[in-house]
């Protein structure tokens, strides 16, 4: 990505942000959808926009939807906001590395709850195995003598 395409995605994820907060008034656009990241293409004609949605998947696939028919009334305002000449076209899609990344962080926390119960048992194992304190070792007092 060119240094110019990074800085016209950052504008466009703000503008859209923008627009979907004020003027989307679909009601399968339930809470506020998230735009990720942004990626235009070289020849600026193609910017797909990355979002997540929370809510179920047939929620998530609705407000998917809703987002995708009002594309075109995005591009008409971005056209005018960003006084650009010829606007990228929009696609929108699930933003599929959030899902990612908490799976694998759920894994780790498996992990970690995995790695402290067998600490857990191995400690409760080498106390077993301590052989009890007797009577006769020293604690700290001496034994009397016979003088």
């Amino acid at each position: 990505m060119s240094r110019r395409t990074e800085r016209l995605g950052s504008t466009i994820r703000t503008e859209l942000a923008e627009i979907i907060m004020r003027e989307i008034n679909d009601p399968r656009v339930m809470g506020m959808p998230s735009i990720t990241r942004v990626k235009v293409t070289e020849d600026l004609s193609i910017a797909d926009v990355y979002v997540t949605i929370m809510g179920t998947p047939g929620q998530q696939k609705a407000a998917l939807n809703a987002l995708k028919h009002s594309a075109g009334m995005m591009r008409g305002r971005l056209m005018k906001s960003l006084s650009l000449r010829i606007a990228p076209y929009i696609n929108f899609h699930i933003d599929e590395n959030l899902k990612k990344e908490l799976e694998v962080l759920e894994l780790i926390r498996k992990a970690n709850e995995e790695i402290a119960e067998a600490e857990r048992k191995r400690a409760e194992a080498a106390a077993a195995q301590e052989p009890p304190p007797s009577g006769d070792a020293p604690t700290g007092e001496q034994p009397p003598t016979n003088n």
